[in-house]
């Protein structure tokens, strides 16, 4: 019984332990998912403020040369944008599988504590029955010996 604990204490600790490092690595998918999302909203204000900026110019002059310059940044900026969206959306799907990783390990420790606890109850009850059936023992000796002291010839049964 003894051993089967040791061996469940041992498995317990490495889910444990397990499930600490897909926490932490949750944790780094996470801030990486918020860093992308934030960059492509630093971008897309980017472009925004850029577009309104450029507009109130090519009200006042509007150069063929200054049209093609602000046209061929603003595919660049929608590229940047659209490729930074995709980043992003790679790594909330990355912040997702490692939650439902850590999930599992949660799962996992959970049920090799719960059958830990059981062993150790399990291990307890059967102390108790064994303790209890020691000293029922014992008091039937003693009754019998008190009984034959009392008693000297029914000690020859």
């Amino acid at each position: 019984m003894h051993q089967d604990l040791h061996s469940l204490a041992l498995l317990l600790a490495k889910a444990e332990r397990e499930r600490d490092e897909a926490l932490a690595e949750q944790f780094r998918a996470e801030a990486a998912r918020r860093a992308a999302v934030t960059q492509a909203e630093q971008l897309v204000a980017y472009r925004r403020d850029y577009e309104r900026r450029w507009s109130a110019e090519f009200c006042r002059e509007g150069k063929i040369e200054l049209v093609r310059c602000y046209q061929g940044f603003m595919q660049r900026m929608t590229h940047a944008v659209e490729q930074q969206e995709r980043i992003a959306a790679h790594t909330a799907v990355h912040a997702e599988r490692a939650e439902a990783i850590v999930r599992g390990h949660d799962i996992r420790a959970a049920a090799l504590k719960k059958l830990a606890e059981r062993r150790v109850q399990e291990g307890e009850r059967l102390e108790a029955g064994r303790e209890q059936r020691q000293s029922d023992e014992h008091a039937a000796r003693a009754a019998w010996v008190r009984f034959t002291q009392a008693n000297p010839r029914t000690s020859a049964i």
